[in-house]
């Protein structure tokens, strides 16, 4: 119990400490890019993220830099609650804590895992190389001497690529998907999936936590299946995550019935103006439409115990269904048909469409990358302890094998990787979720995304 505890607040820490700005001396910076980050009254200069659009290749880079600086306290806490898990696997009769934390999951053990992502890199090269050769020619148009792509660089030439490929104004594009189109859309494809509807309902007096949380009954032909609390808008003091999660799991009753399973659904979006509705951007609307795909999993599953029910089961299982609302949401036949003007109810050109759909598989293999590094560190900080060296040397290693990119000397990019904490041992389950819903996606629903059948 006192092992846990320690965890618990160990990992407390640490993800408090992953959002923590980085204070620096004015003179640190070059003085023609100061002016591009807060600076204090002191004259010190305040480094809250990494500036990814920033069109300076110099702030870029400083912001990096400093943000991912290497920074003890925060090392300590990560080998301090790295040590613990280690211990608390011992304990409990594993190896190490990635054999615990994946014992009963899809990829069963830590072995497994480490040859399904060296399987994935192996499939990545040559896709990369196109892609950072696109990126390279980017930053050269830019700058003929432009330095060599860095890590610093990927972010930004992503978001200028998306622009500038396609020539479309996404400020026009996200008027066409309000958040009630939106749901209209999710509304109309469960229907033809799964043959249930949503339906919103009255809440009683101190039933929701804020005026603006909403409650959707999910129903089929003949009965209610569970509830929803969307709880879609940003507020003062509201944690700044989406997430999906259970209030109530359903479960099989002594008497025959069943307990129908209660879960929130939690983004966070502008608030409706007195001008316009909640309108989605691209990163939003794919959001809304994977933490539904969760919700739908806690409604559809229909267990005999709570316990095991909807998405309490392994990670890499419970982002399958998730993972496989993102096909649909990037589908050219689905936008068709999600998308409408708030104001003149027109649609959307098929043309616009389907380059809003390329824009979303733009330098994909760059990002699948990223996801496999992560994955890859992840799985060796929950391997066998102590490692060789400490965990920032170990990383260097790790993005040595995993990532075309070098490695930025001083800096510590696991530092501020708070999924440690919640998905220790178990981010690969998004790469694998991935592979297995783009499984079901092509037998089930790559010729008909509608299709009931299914």
């Amino acid at each position: 119990v006192e092992l846990n505890d320690r965890i618990l607040r160990l990992g407390q820490q640490f993800a408090s400490g992953c959002h923590q700005p980085r204070v620096v001396r004015g003179e640190v910076l070059p003085p023609q890019i100061r002016n591009m980050f807060f600076v204090e009254k002191n004259g010190n200069i305040v480094v809250s993220a990494q500036h990814m659009d920033s069109p300076s290749d110099l702030a870029r880079e400083a912001a990096y830099k400093i943000y991912y600086w290497r920074e003890e306290q925060q090392e300590s806490v990560l080998t301090a609650l790295l040590e613990d898990r280690f211990k608390l696997a011992k304990l409990c009769g594993y190896k190490t804590f990635g054999h615990r934390a994946v014992a009963n999951s899809l990829g069963q053990s830590p072995e497994n895992i480490g040859e399904f992502l060296s399987s994935l890199a192996s499939q990545l090269p040559d896709r990369v190389a196109r892609d950072h050769m696109a990126m390279t020619n980017m930053k050269k148009r830019t700058n003929p001497m432009a330095s060599p792509l860095a890590m610093w660089d990927v972010p930004y030439l992503s978001g200028q690529a998306r622009g500038l490929w396609f020539r479309m104004d996404m400020e026009t594009v996200c008027e066409y998907f309000s958040l009630g189109v939106a749901m209209e859309g999710l509304n109309e494809l469960f229907q033809s999936l799964y043959g249930v509807e949503l339906v919103v309902e009255e809440t009683r007096e101190g039933e929701v936590w804020a005026q603006d949380v909403f409650k959707l009954a999910v129903k089929d032909s003949t009965q209610v299946l569970g509830h929803i609390y969307c709880d879609f808008f940003r507020r003062p003091d509201k944690p700044i995550q989406d997430c999906h999660f259970t209030i109530r799991g359903g479960r099989e009753k002594n008497d025959g019935t069943y307990q129908d399973p209660v879960v929130v659904l939690m983004l966070n979006l502008p608030p409706p103006g007195w001008r316009s509705p909640t309108l989605l951007v691209p990163s939003t609307f794919d959001n809304l439409f994977h933490e539904m795909g969760h919700a739908m999993h806690s409604m559809l599953g229909r267990t005999k115990y709570q316990h095991v029910t909807g998405t309490r089961c392994s990670t890499d299982f419970a982002e399958v269904p998730s993972t496989l609302m993102e096909y649909f949401a990037s589908d050219p036949r689905v936008l068709a048909r999600v998308n409408r003007h708030y104001k003149t109810g027109a649609k959307l050109p098929e043309q616009t469409i389907q380059k809003l759909c390329a824009t979303k598989k733009i330098f994909a293999a760059t990002e699948l990358q990223a996801q496999l590094f992560y994955s890859a560190a992840d799985q060796l900080y929950h391997s066998n302890l102590p490692l060789p060296g400490d965990i920032t040397s170990s990383l260097e290693e790790v993005q040595n094998k995993f990532h075309t990119l070098p490695y930025v000397p001083g800096t510590a990019y696991h530092l501020r990787f708070s999924h440690l904490v919640g998905y220790g041992a178990r981010y690969y389950s998004y790469l694998m979720a991935r592979s297995v819903a783009s499984a079901i996606w092509q037998y089930s629903f790559q010729e008909n995304p509608y299709c009931g059948e299914a």
